[in-house]
């Protein structure tokens, strides 16, 4: 009953056509797929995300937990408490499973190995000796119980945990594309100058999206459920273009925009993991020089399965401060989106942000949320032109803050 639960909640956050139409047959394929591991690693840069947000000692943040990288990131800025919260139970295995790490790893060479490289022997010791006793019953039955190949979920941190997920195959997937027109995505890798990443897009990378079997791929909705977009949002990502000039544009800002050696989105786009070497990019969380704050600070975060509004709603009048969305909002139709507005002026305190990421540039709340809602709220226009800019995953085409009045 539980599982069945489980689905319906995701079936109704994805779903918004009828079952017999093309566009509900996608939306319930997505929702299935939907159900397992989509993001080992989340793909929202959180250097933004905290520099938006303005992270205060007293700040009680709710989030989407996603792969978990960004909530324990943020303990860096050291907020007073962090809700995260996700209707995928996989999710929520994962992020339980960083929160216990963060606290009972023995030093941070441990917890590097496990997170930062994933593909350690090593990692399934550690998980028996310091972590699997201070897992919940549902997280232990997760990550020892196998996925539909067949294989232990845990076994994941010693094989090359980033290669799997709905992501994780997707990314390995373009590797193969690419191999097929005798592209290996890894050369980007190799540049050590901006210019350098620019001559190895232009001449390797940008011509495959003019190849006809491609753009013909990427117009296909399910093609682009490995990057965790739903039909409704994949035609906001579109909109007048095709798919594959839009993907071009994005992976040429990956590929061109960031130097390769500060950006971790990259190395997972072109190296399907961190890397090895000492001066590879990491997340926050992952870093020596915040690991003693990270582990300081873990039992700040309460992990929720638990559908956002439902959660705002269990919340009381100006109780939070610090909002992250993520992309949900794509999903979501405009009744939703005034409840889910609704409950976070609600439960707003004076002076909190409310950030999230669009497929499509513009903000999508105009028109959509009533304007005496939304009028409480201030968006920061140019403010979210920089976040944008200087978002480093590279795949959204907005970065959006709204500051309450």
């Amino acid at each position: 009953m539980a599982g069945t639960m489980r689905n319906t909640k995701i079936m109704e956050a994805v779903t918004q056509s009828t079952t017999v139409s093309k566009q509900g047959l996608f939306e319930r394929a997505f929702a299935f797929a939907f159900k397992g591991l989509v993001y080992a690693q989340i793909w929202e840069d959180p250097v933004v995300d905290m520099e938006a947000l303005e992270i205060q000692p007293d700040s009680r943040i709710i989030t989407i937990a996603s792969g978990g990288c960004n909530v324990l990131s943020y303990l860096v800025a050291d907020p007073a408490q962090i809700i995260a919260v996700d209707l995928n139970t996989a999710h929520i295995a994962l992020n339980k499973l960083k929160v216990a790490a963060a606290l009972h790893l023995p030093d941070h060479a441990h917890f590097h190995r496990f997170f930062g490289q994933a593909d350690s022997k090593q990692n399934l010791r550690a998980y028996k000796e310091h972590i699997r006793p201070h897992l919940d019953e549902t997280s232990r039955s997760y990550w020892e119980g196998r996925d539909l190949a067949g294989r232990r979920r845990i076994g994941g941190f010693s094989s090359g945990l980033y290669k799997r997920g709905l992501l994780g195959g997707f990314i390995g997937t373009a590797h193969l594309l690419a191999r097929l027109y005798k592209i290996d995505l890894k050369m980007m890798l190799t540049a050590s100058t901006l210019e350098e990443q620019r001559a190895i897009f232009e001449q390797h990378l940008a011509p495959v999206f003019d190849k006809k079997f491609v753009r013909w791929l990427t117009d296909q909705p399910p093609a682009l459920f490995g990057l965790g977009i739903p039909p409704a949002q994949f035609e906001a990502l579109a909109g007048d273009e095709k798919m594959a000039d839009v993907l071009r544009k994005r992976l040429e800002k990956l590929a061109c925009d960031f130097e390769i050696r500060d950006n971790y989105f990259a190395w997972q786009a072109f190296g399907r993991g961190y890397g090895k070497g000492a001066d590879t990019p990491l997340p926050p969380y992952l870093q020596a020089a915040n690991y003693d704050l990270v582990r300081a600070r873990a039992g700040r975060v309460e992990v929720e399965h638990a559908n956002f509004v439902e959660r705002l709603q269990a919340s009381a009048d100006a109780s939070l401060d610090r909002y992250v969305l993520l992309d949900a909002q794509d999903w979501m139709n405009d009744q939703q989106l005034t409840l889910l507005w609704s409950e976070i002026t609600r439960t707003a305190r004076p002076g909190a942000r409310v950030l999230f990421r669009t497929a499509a540039e513009p903000s999508l709340l105009p028109g959509r949320v009533p304007d005496e809602l939304l009028g409480r709220w201030d968006y920061r226009a140019a403010d979210s032109l920089g976040f944008t800019a200087r978002d480093r995953s590279s795949i959204y085409g907005g970065v959006h803050l709204y500051v309450l009045k």
